[in-house]
């Protein structure tokens, strides 16, 4: 052991941490990393805020302890302050000891670091999805932490480990993000035209978009280019769907429904927003659109344009990294982000159906290359030799 040789036979008891039950990226990218953890053999257990007390939006397939919380406080400092103490309390308490405690935000990862300056636990990991600005020094001051204090530090992509190395000096791995191809794929369940009906979906074309209204998300663009759009095709529908995030951005939400308001966009008409989408029917959403519009303007990884390609789906998405570590314009549309004049040209570009095919083949082969158990078998080596330290 001494020789730093790993072992493979070795069950490791992995905790994994994230900040809510609710379907975004983190958290999915948590409890999928938690089942192939598991599918290989380890011992996991996911560790979840859970703010709504009703638990994960899925039934998980390991073990899973649900922290409770307190309704939240006025201010966002106050909020995130309040919210890592919620951990702090209730892993003081916990009897189960584990060799590997992995946080994916920046809530737990603070709470990891008092446990392990008590010396309660003997070290940990956070993920970085990528790295975020803050007015606030406070808010500051908890996400630099949660970068520069962990024992081990991951990223998803080349591009934020370049970034980490640049802005913190922190050496980060990176390791693969994942997508389900039993669960998401082009082969109709027979739930679509229920859920078409359900949703309101009757458009021709449907343009979907998933991660809910937000600047990150870029939705404002998002919204004027389809605003162009519906000119050429004025029977087109835009669905927007997810949402549920920690930050309240209700100026931007706000300037996004008068726009909508000032262009005459009905919603429930033109424009859909189903909000959280339940788990077995996202994969039946992708189904129902014609093509996935994605113009982020900051992302980890990007999992939802995996999943739209698992779907069979032609993609837009924003010519910057990541998405060009694994996109090429010959597998996607990659467009200017800040313009919504080219957001909107390449929505109707994607409309010719040799240039969707043609996507869609050479986007095929992509999501099996990023398997979660293959990002499981990398998480496991790195574990195994953290132990060993």
């Amino acid at each position: 052991m001494d020789n730093g040789q790993l072992i493979p036979n070795y069950q490791l008891k992995i905790a994994l941490f994230t900040y809510s039950t609710k379907p975004r990226g983190g958290v999915i990218h948590t409890i999928e990393l938690a089942e192939a953890l598991q599918n290989l053999g380890q011992k996991v257990c996911v560790y979840a805020l859970d703010k709504d007390n009703i638990g994960f939006h899925r039934p998980l397939k390991c073990p899973s302890k649900l922290v409770p919380t307190k309704p939240p406080a006025e201010s966002i400092d106050r909020l995130i302050e309040q919210r890592i103490q919620e951990f702090v309390d209730y892993l003081l308490k916990e009897t189960e000891k584990y060799d590997i405690y992995h946080s994916q935000d920046c809530i737990s990862a603070n709470a990891l670091k008092v446990l392990r300056d008590q010396q309660i636990i003997p070290h940990y990991i956070r993920t970085v999805h990528h790295i975020d600005e803050f007015n606030s020094i406070y808010l500051q001051e908890c996400h630099d932490r949660a970068i520069v204090e962990p024992d081990l530090c991951l990223c998803v992509s080349k591009y934020w480990q370049q970034q980490l190395q640049q802005q913190y000096q922190v050496d980060a791995p990176v390791i693969i993000n994942g997508t389900n191809t039993q669960k998401f794929s082009s082969q109709p369940n027979g739930s679509e035209t229920e859920l078409k009906q359900r949703l309101g979906i009757t458009g021709n074309p449907v343009y979907l978009s998933i991660g809910g209204i937000e600047p990150r998300k870029n939705s404002l663009k998002l919204l004027q280019s389809f605003i162009k759009v519906l000119k050429t095709y004025p029977q087109a529908q835009l669905v927007i769907a997810g949402g549920d995030t920690l930050f309240d951005y209700e100026p931007y939400r706000v300037e996004f429904f008068t726009i909508a308001q000032q262009n005459k966009i009905n919603i429930g008409e033109s424009l859909i927003l189903p909000g959280v989408v339940a788990d077995e029917d996202l994969p039946v959403l992708y189904r129902c659109a014609d093509a996935f519009v994605f113009p982020s303007i900051k992302e980890g990884w990007g999992l939802v344009l995996l999943e739209a390609i698992a779907s069979g789906l032609p993609v837009i998405t924003a010519n910057i990294a990541p998405f060009t570590e694994f996109l090429s314009t010959e597998q996607a549309l990659l467009v200017d982000p800040h313009s919504s004049n080219a957001i909107a040209q390449a929505m109707l570009d994607i409309l010719n159906k040799n240039l969707a095919k043609k996507l869609i083949k050479n986007s095929t082969s992509i999501p099996s290359q990023y398997s979660w158990s293959k990002s499981a078998q990398m998480h496991l080596n790195l574990y195994q030799r953290l132990r060993l330290l």
